[in-house]
């Protein structure tokens, strides 16, 4: 029978506690969140900043309706560039620094179009082993030779580097800013040195940075002391912290033209919806200047970690809004997230191939939404859960 390796995958997924399915959620997105009827703390948001259901972006969207109506009608290149996406380009450039750069509807469509536009056969791809999988998957389908160093290790990035010092195309380096699933940061500064010495380009991925890190949530390259315009390529989403959706691209004016004119997939995919962009023009206003909303963010994170301390409970070495509780086992993970589920709590079991064989675990996500009674009492739950296994 055609294709009768669907039915045996899944099922061998199934059985190894990796399968996936959708769950409906109902009503806005925020500390709780409704499904099936029940009501959950929200532990499992990329809404970092609180402002997906902030007021002023739901009247902004509406308002943005109201001036261009709900879609673009066309790609950019066609009828799709709306004032409104003119608009938040030069409010993302002047908050950012950057000299151009060109939006997309997604994370991953913006990943997977700066890999295929620029690498042939003769260039080298180098990647941080724990890259998000739109990079992987780009790169694996690339014409280009990608090897991978080990996760922030600079010194082997050196020795890949040193080994292909002789390399005729061009090298190109990419590391997110903070790791989605780990909620680690990368070594900016060092892997942008290590550019400079070999003639590469850097790539910096900040979906889980921008808005949370830096001046002014200006982002990871920025925390690390360089400027966002000192890397050769900046991408960012805006469906995380400025908790609206889409993403963009960075870079010189030479790099942002070369991709609109060449890029198939800015080329050929309809624009973010005009509203959307009048959207997301106002939650970069408020990312800038409502320091408040980074202020305690990091005051929770902080109290998150000693809660977890004092109850033994160990996480990883991340100071961000990602706090994974590495568990291991992906069937225990998924155990575990069903029976928080079940005391109230919303917690995402992660488990492979999204990360490490043997590294499944609960991707802890806190944000501005969450008060402090919140998360004392989920790692209360925890810790009572794993004592009892």
């Amino acid at each position: 029978m055609a294709f009768d390796f669907i039915e045996q995958q899944l099922k061998v997924r199934y059985q190894d506690g990796l399968y996936r399915k959708c769950t409906v959620a109902d009503g806005q997105q925020g500390r709780y969140l409704i499904a099936d009827n029940k009501t959950y703390l929200n532990f499992s948001s990329n809404d970092y900043l609180g402002l997906a259901s902030d007021p002023a972006l739901i009247k902004a969207w509406q308002k943005g309706a109201e001036l261009f109506g709900v879609g673009s009608g066309g790609s950019f290149l066609v009828t799709g560039y709306n004032q409104a996406h003119a608009e938040l380009t030069a409010q993302l450039k002047e908050w950012l620094g950057v000299e151009a750069l060109a939006l997309f509807s997604s994370g991953y469509s913006a990943n997977q179009a700066v890999i295929k536009l620029l690498l042939n056969k003769h260039d080298l791809l180098i990647q941080d082993k724990l890259n998000h999988a739109s990079l992987m998957e780009a790169g694996t389908l690339a014409d280009c030779k990608m090897l991978r160093f080990r996760h922030n290790d600079t010194a082997h990035l050196t020795s890949l580097l040193n080994n292909h010092k002789e390399a005729e195309g061009n090298k190109l380096i990419i590391s997110e800013g903070v790791f989605s699933m780990d909620g680690d940061t990368a070594p900016v500064q060092s892997l942008y040195q290590q550019a400079q010495e070999n003639n590469a380009w850097l790539m910096i991925d900040d979906a889980h940075g921008l808005g949370v890190s830096g001046r002014n949530g200006q982002g990871s390259i920025v925390e690390a002391g360089l400027k966002n315009s000192d890397v050769q390529i900046y991408m960012a989403t805006f469906g995380k912290a400025l908790g609206v959706g889409g993403a963009f691209v960075a870079g010189s004016q030479s790099f942002i033209d070369y991709l609109t004119n060449f890029s198939k997939p800015y080329i050929y995919t309809t624009g973010l919806p005009p509203a959307m962009a009048y959207t997301i023009t106002q939650a970069t206003k408020m990312t800038e200047s409502e320091q408040w909303r980074r202020d305690k963010l990091h005051s929770l994170i902080k109290t998150f970690r000693e809660s977890a301390a004092d109850k033994c409970i160990e996480l990883g070495e991340s100071q961000t809004a990602v706090q994974p509780v590495i568990i291991g086992d992906s069937r225990r993970t998924l155990n575990l997230a069903e029976k928080l589920k079940k005391l109230g709590f919303w917690t995402t079991a992660i488990r492979p191939p999204t990360v490490p064989v043997n590294s499944a675990r609960l991707r802890i996500t806190l944000t501005t939404n969450h008060e402090i009674e919140d998360l004392k009492m989920l790692i209360d739950a925890i810790s009572r859960i794993i004592n009892e296994q």
